[in-house]
């Protein structure tokens, strides 16, 4: 066993690339087809786990030989970095200065969140999971009340940066004019989880001007043309700024629970795996909502906050804390 894992070990580094077959898993994957010793050989690469040792990830910041700034707003920050020895010598330093003169190749994508809050800790922490259903009578008496005790805080003060123009400005790839849109304003930027170069991994987000909206509960029958007018600006938008990428390799779907009661929708690329954010219980396509309010019954005003919604929610989150687990222990909750 012993001869076959190092003859396995030695073959590697003998591997000559040929050509690329395939990249997954949001660009952390990549299939290769070459040679070794003139045979034909297949080489799957695929980023590892981290350790879950605090003395190395203590000394990952630390650790990172370049670190390249996408874009930052408020308390928020994201950027690409590479790995790299700090003890490099001199010799590996010349080698570092051809590969910036080739390009930058980050191993890694950071977010940032400084200064961080309470929210934002338990938001990231490791947590149990539950599935609740949100009635209206619930949303009505508890959540919406929530969610307005969230805005008073000034919760929402950097999307409105993006909204103003004060931040993030170069990062825009299509805006309405400002203020001269009415309730058709909206912008189209990078979600600050997409690397901005995977295309395969193609997460934007699309922020409406108008703040009448905080979640598809607000959504009624007569926002029916506005949203398939949205629909349709975000994809030609997306498909005229990407054009290797056409409309019907594109999703559309908004979150609820969102993170922030400021109506956005995701437009991400058929091919990136749908993780956590995508899943059930998070994700509603947008089309899904659009149809879901064609066929309701009732005036104008009919909308989404008649209807009951379900959804997950980590046992850390304010909503499970202060509001499902206290329904749950009353006998009062749906579920």
């Amino acid at each position: 066993m012993t001869d076959l894992n190092a003859r396995a070990e030695a073959l590697v580094p003998k591997f000559q690339l040929e050509r690329v077959l395939n990249q997954d898993q949001a660009g952390r994957r990549t299939s290769m087809y070459g040679t070794i010793d003139r045979q034909p050989a297949l080489l799957v690469v695929e980023r590892a786990p981290f350790p879950t040792s605090e003395a190395y990830l203590g000394r990952l910041p630390l650790s990172l030989s370049k670190l390249k700034n996408l874009g930052a707003n408020d308390i928020y920050s994201w950027s690409m970095a590479r790995m790299g020895a700090a003890e490099e010598n001199e010799e590996e330093k010349g080698q570092q200065s051809t590969k910036d003169q080739v390009g930058f190749f980050a191993d890694l994508k950071i977010n940032l969140i400084y200064p961080c809050t309470e929210s934002h800790i338990k938001k990231y922490s490791k947590q149990h999971v539950r599935f609740v259903t949100e009635t209206p009578e619930i949303y009505k008496n508890k959540i919406r009340p929530y969610m307005q005790s969230k805005r008073d805080e000034g919760r929402l003060n950097w999307v409105f940066n993006i909204i103003e123009g004060r931040t993030e400005v170069e990062d825009v790839i299509y805006r309405t004019k400002l203020g001269e849109a009415g309730d058709e304003g909206f912008l189209l930027l990078p979600d600050l989880n997409w690397d901005r170069s995977t295309l395969d991994a193609l997460h934007l987000l699309a922020i409406v001007e108008r703040r009448d909206i905080w979640s598809l509960r607000d959504l009624n029958k007569k926002h029916i043309p506005w949203l398939q007018h949205m629909k349709d600006k975000v994809l030609s938008a997306t498909v005229k700024t990407y054009p290797t990428i056409e409309p019907d390799q594109l999703k559309l779907y908004v979150h609820y629970q969102p993170t922030y009661y400021h109506f956005h929708i995701h437009v991400v690329h058929v091919a990136l795996e749908a993780g956590a954010t995508q899943a059930t219980g998070k994700a509603v396509g947008l089309d899904s909502i659009i149809e879901t309010l064609k066929v309701m019954g009732g005036n104008d005003e009919t909308g989404m906050d008649a209807v009951s919604m379900t959804y997950t929610l980590g046992e850390a989150s304010e909503l499970w804390t202060e509001i499902y687990a206290p329904l749950k222990k009353s006998g009062t909750a749906s579920q």
